[in-house]
């Protein structure tokens, strides 16, 4: 298996960049576009654990646009083959001093692109090591 190819791994920064950006501007139709509409599509949230694309959707639609902003550090973008990727970032926000939030993706190609299968978000104090 090849790891790491340089073309999956910038097709896969692309749409995670994409994903990025719709979250921070609350964009739900690119953030259901970019989640795979199956349901064995899973995402646990700091909150919540969603089962399937519906339930997925269901939370984008009644979240608040409020407060999505926030910067990333150490983001690793990691390939398995030519259509497999693991994308792992922290987050800070301003309105959660002293906290690092932790995102997690599983990235699958399909023949309609890039979609997320599973994701994975939680929160923790932030210490020395992060």
């Amino acid at each position: 298996m090849e790891i790491d190819l340089p073309d999956v791994i910038a097709e896969v920064k692309a749409a995670f960049e994409r994903y990025e950006q719709a979250l921070v501007s609350n964009d739900v139709a690119v953030l259901g576009e970019l989640f795979r509409n199956d349901p064995r599509t899973l995402r646990y949230g700091i909150g919540e654990n969603l089962y399937g694309y519906e339930a997925i959707a269901g939370f984008r639609a009644g979240r608040s646009p409020v407060g999505l902003n926030r910067r990333r550090a150490k983001t690793v973008i990691s390939s398995y083959g030519r259509d497999t990727a693991v994308a792992s970032t922290l987050f800070y926000r301003d309105t959660a001093p002293g906290k690092v939030g932790r995102q997690m993706q599983t990235w699958i190609r399909f023949p309609e692109g890039w979609r997320v299968v599973a994701a994975h978000v939680s929160i923790i104090d932030e210490s020395k090591e992060t």
